[in-house]
């Protein structure tokens, strides 16, 4: 399974750095990740123990 993350929706609360462990929050409070990608972010494969999506994160496979 892969996270698509949809950063236009994105509202930058930091709940999905709670939610499971496949996310973490740079020193600005944002998905680590965001300063890469711009309106999608496609992740690499996570096994099922990362399954918790959240309002922007949606799950393929």
């Amino acid at each position: 399974m892969r996270f698509v993350i949809d950063l236009r929706v994105c509202q930058d609360h930091g709940q999905c750095a709670y939610a499971s462990s496949a996310f973490r929050l740079d020193e600005h409070g944002k998905l680590a990740f965001r300063r890469e990608a711009e309106q999608l972010y496609i992740s690499g494969e996570f096994d099922e123990s990362a399954r918790d999506p959240l309002q922007a994160i949606e799950i393929e496979g």
